[in-house]
């Protein structure tokens, strides 16, 4: 059927209502334009608002907005201080006195802005000045004066964090319900805004904090270990002097406990070192080719007074044919030497080790199993941080810095390979590592 014969609308044909005139749809289409394009705008604030975490330049941002939407002079954000007593200006628009209010401090018991704020509603004051409630200092700091506002409160989660305030309309008309809808949906917004910056703002601080925390703990280990080599070089040397020369045996045995005590603190020493210079990266390779066989077997003979001593079994199963690997020698030395040692103090006496190294799809494997204590599955993934400990430092029952682990950990990934345990608490742990065998790949 055509248009022209499409039949009159329903509403049409009631005779009781009147028929619309032109000034009226006019004015309505105005009004609807209106909105329209405050709503758009208000869209085009919130996708900006989310663009940036910069404070500062989120606060303008919303008073730019804010004085826009609402046709107004002037407009502030106001929030509440830690003690929840006072509100303190964090930004305003376009007054070179800025400083002069942001060091201001507004009552919340008794102004205009603490009334907007414990309400949670927005509120219009028509004639600012004849409110008692009005904070006039401000005005009086700044010379300006305040006629009329329009306030809302900026809430997070239902609780009051600030207010936003627009001040003085440009054509002296008062403040309109529409101006009050709009004012709150960008309130809304900045809220959030405002807590996410402050948020963020948090974090880079703790994380710069953290930073700072690491640079102190480096910066101890390095000096610590500086200072204590040059002492402990000549505790060495003279407990080695003083052993040769002295023949009564219990003179002897005591040389011996201080020649042990100070080679366990070069150990440590030297542990604190190889943290430092693989977290630094400073550690360097020095690739050769050899016999894993062969560093395994003297691995194990340089631990064999630990284990006897326990009266461990040592289990050592190797393939006959010759495992050739292009790696650093001492640092895959120092790798297989942590976890052996590992397995050696958290393995009871009468206990057994499993030594074992196989090639495997390109890759050198060793593996050291124990019939150890285990380790909690809690603390598995923890087990190669720096100075972790699985049992509390209060009550622990075994020595070192819990850096033995963590310095394997950086050796391997060196190599470009990798390091991994399999534990059950109770039943023992098997650790492994893998590296390349014609050495790590170029970067």
């Amino acid at each position: 059927m055509p248009d022209s014969q499409l039949p009159p609308s329903r509403d049409w044909l009631d005779s009781t209502r009147p028929l619309p005139q032109t000034g009226d749809l006019r004015r309505s289409f105005k009004l609807l334009r209106r909105q329209a394009d405050r709503l758009q705008r208000i869209l085009e604030i919130s996708q900006i608002l989310t663009s940036t975490y910069d404070l500062d330049e989120l606060l303008q941002m919303i008073l730019a907005a804010a004085t826009e939407l609402t046709k107004t002079e002037a407009a502030s954000i106001l929030l509440l201080d830690e003690g929840g007593t006072e509100l303190r200006f964090a930004a305003t628009t376009g007054r070179d006195d800025l400083d002069k209010m942001l060091a201001l401090r507004v009552p919340v018991e008794s102004s205009l802005g603490g009334t907007i704020l414990r309400s949670g509603e927005p509120m219009v004051f028509d004639d600012v000045q004849q409110d008692p409630r009005h904070f006039d200092g401000v005005d009086k700091q700044i010379a300006f004066e305040s006629r009329s506002m329009l306030g809302v409160p900026l809430l997070v989660r239902d609780r009051p964090v600030g207010v936003l305030e627009a001040l003085n309309k440009l054509d002296s008309s008062p403040f309109s319900e529409e101006d009050g809808q709009v004012l709150m949906t960008l309130a809304a917004q900045a809220a959030v805004a405002i807590e996410n910056a402050r948020l963020i703002t948090a974090l880079q601080k703790a994380y710069e904090q953290l930073n700072r925390v690491d640079q102190i703990k480096s910066d101890f280990i390095a000096i610590a270990s500086h200072e204590l080599r040059t002492p402990l070089g000549l505790i060495l040397g003279y407990a080695a002097m003083l052993k040769e020369d002295l023949k009564n045996p219990d003179t002897s045995q005591q040389l011996d406990v201080v020649m042990n005590s100070a080679l366990r603190l070069r150990d440590l020493i030297d542990d604190m070192v190889n943290v430092q210079h693989i977290e630094e990266g400073r550690a360097r390779l020095v690739l050769t080719e050899f016999v894993l066989q062969e560093v395994v077997q003297r691995v194990v003979e340089a631990t064999s007074e630990l284990y006897t001593t326990k009266q461990q079994e040592m289990l050592v199963s190797l393939p006959s044919q010759p495992l050739s690997l292009m790696a650093d020698r001492e640092k895959i030395t120092l790798v297989i030497n942590n976890l052996l040692t590992n397995a050696i103090k958290f393995t009871d006496a009468r206990g057994r080790i499993m030594v074992s190294a196989e090639r495997k799809n390109g890759e050198m494997q060793v593996h050291v199993a124990d019939t150890g204590a285990g380790i909690p599955a809690r603390d598995v993934d923890r087990i190669f941080d720096r100075f972790f400990q699985v049992e509390p430092h209060l009550t622990r029952t075994h020595g070192g810095l819990g850096l033995g682990l963590a310095i394997a950990k950086g050796m391997i990934e060196l190599h470009g390979g990798r390091i991994w345990v399999e534990s059950v608490e109770g039943m023992g742990s098997r650790f492994s590592f893998s590296v390349p065998v014609s050495g790590p790949k170029e970067k």
